[in-house]
């Protein structure tokens, strides 16, 4: 009796690894789709240029539509967005989805509403004055 409580023990707990190792994977594989496809987006979003700048330095230049001595540097993972004038840092900017995105997603937002309506991005992002003005 004991060894046939033993082997349903020893079944029960390798069938709970199977469950926990199942419920991991597809946790996983869901969070990685949305990754791959924002990865995928922001490849097609910026130039070839701009993408080769965001894997080496870790942010992109996105030019000013309006000022042509301006430009926001924007961080390939979520920080400030760096508003840049004739070289010298402005100012910070804070723009966050409400929700969870994959921070590519967040790296495109910035780019497409700088270009489409850089006005608005100014006035919906938090604005902080740098600690220390001064070139990045």
């Amino acid at each position: 009796m004991e060894t046939l409580a033993s082997i349903v023990g020893a079944i029960m707990g390798i069938l709970s690894l199977v469950l926990v190792g199942w419920l991991f994977t597809h946790s996983l594989l869901q969070w990685l789709e949305p990754m791959r496809r924002a990865s995928v987006l922001l490849r097609a979003v910026l130039t070839r240029a701009q993408y080769r700048q965001l894997m080496w330095r870790g942010y992109v230049d996105i030019p000013s539509p309006r000022d042509q001595q301006r430009f926001y540097r924007v961080p390939r993972y979520p920080r400030l967005v760096g508003m840049i004038e004739q070289g010298k840092r402005k100012a910070d900017l804070c723009l966050q989805p409400l929700e969870w995105v994959p921070d590519a997603d967040i790296v495109v937002m910035h780019k497409l509403l700088i270009e489409a309506d850089e006005e608005t991005y100014l006035q919906t992002a938090n604005r902080f004055t740098p600690k220390c003005i001064g070139d990045w």
